[in-house]
């Protein structure tokens, strides 16, 4: 019974990042964090760092701390949840989306379709103002309809 809480606990994590990384993309990227985040909406800038990356650092100390405090009961299974979400939004937004690592190019299922479609709306806006698509791995419906 106890690796079915933990397995619980492990996947509500994942799940619920993707709402933390909604809210955290449109109010506080596009909001009074614009600064780190706006390099992100540009293809001037010359690194492959992006100041942006900045907010992976800051979900990776959430995560480590969960798997390491042992002050929260279960707390490998949140970090886990958490670093797993990390991981997959990395492998999605960086390598398959933005092509940080050239792999993935020819990816045509439907759902890939759906991801990259509602990522380039929300690129179509360079300022912070106006943008949509806040999420990642659940775009909006109208994104899976044949184009």
């Amino acid at each position: 019974m106890e690796i079915l809480i933990w397995i619980g606990i492990f996947l509500t994590c994942f799940v619920a990042m993707e709402f933390m990384a909604w809210f955290t993309h449109k109010y506080i990227m596009h909001g009074f964090l614009w600064v780190l985040h706006k390099d992100h909406h540009r293809k001037d800038h010359k690194s492959w760092w992006e100041r942006n990356d900045a907010f992976f650092i800051f979900y990776a100390a959430i995560s480590m701390f969960f798997f390491m405090s042992g002050l929260v009961p279960y707390g490998s299974a949140i970090g886990g949840g958490i670093a797993l979400y990390g991981f997959t939004y990395f492998m999605v937004h960086d390598i398959f989306i933005h092509q940080r690592i050239k792999i993935f190019k020819k990816a045509n299922h439907w759902y890939a379709k759906a991801i990259r479609r509602a990522h380039k709306i929300h690129h179509k806006q360079l300022g912070k103002e106006d943008s949509e698509c806040f999420g990642m791995l659940v775009p909006p419906l109208r994104f899976f309809k044949n184009k």
